[in-house]
């Protein structure tokens, strides 16, 4: 009998979820590719079944550039929370400096529910009936990776895209592009689809290496430049080691 359990230990442990922790760190870069900030990202997961299963992630936004803040010191800071969904985390950003904070609450996957400090000092709240093909905030990462075959496959996804500040959702499309300048395995086109918020969004682009990290972003940003507008930035993302695969099992 403790020969059997010694060779069924192994396979037990296989499906065990193990603690994991993933760091990394992205610089972002504004229009005249002068260093604006850096993100130092901190995702708390697990292993589970040979995949990278986020659970929580604190993302620090620390000042290069004085209009930001103390040099080299955090003027930001957004906490998320996977609970419920990888796609659709609650999320609680705040940005001192204009006295800004944002709260998304996930409510059993089946709403959403805002509220919104705004730099004027309003404060706005929403309700958000969510759906399986919405996402939220730092969710479109997730939504990539569990996508990952089809899109190197040359599909396109459409989704839904929460515009928090606005308290509604806009149809968007996933899809695989060529972008010259990115060192990327996977480089990724995010658009919206309907064509009046085609003439007023840019799209967004994303870079992916082959394990599934993000490399590159280059789009809108979620930091203010002003009461009116946030900055475009292009952000280069550092390739840290990872604790366990990113990309489902299947990819």
């Amino acid at each position: 009998m403790a020969s059997l359990l010694l060779l069924l230990t192994p396979l037990l442990c296989l499906g065990a979820d193990k603690p994991a922790e993933y760091q990394f760190t992205g610089t972002a870069y504004g229009d005249d590719d002068a260093p604006l900030y850096e993100e130092h990202h901190d995702v708390n997961g697990v292993c589970r079944d040979q995949h990278f299963v986020p659970q929580s992630h604190t993302v620090d936004y620390v000042a290069l550039d004085e209009s930001l803040g103390r040099l080299n010191h955090s003027f930001a800071r957004k906490q998320i929370d996977y609970t419920n969904s990888p796609w659709r985390p609650t999320v609680d950003f705040s940005q001192p400096t204009f006295d800004e904070r944002l709260m998304i609450r996930n409510v059993d996957d089946r709403e959403a529910r805002l509220r919104w400090q705004t730099p004027a000092g309003d404060k706005k709240t929403f309700v958000v009936p969510l759906e399986k093909d919405t996402v939220i905030d730092a969710g479109f990462v997730h939504f990539i990776r569990d996508h990952w075959s089809a899109l190197k496959q040359g599909q396109s996804i459409e989704f839904s895209f929460l515009a928090p500040t606005r308290g509604e959702t806009y149809g968007f499309v996933a899809e695989p592009t060529t972008q010259d300048e990115l060192d990327a395995d996977l480089v990724i086109n995010m658009r919206p689809t309907g064509v009046l918020l085609r003439w007023v969004v840019d799209p967004i682009i994303l870079g992916f290496d082959k394990q599934g990290r993000l490399t590159d972003y280059l789009g809108l940003g979620n930091i203010r430049k002003n009461e009116d507008r946030n900055y475009n930035v292009r952000l280069r993302y550092d390739k840290t080691p990872i604790p366990c695969p990113l990309l489902p099992r299947e990819n």
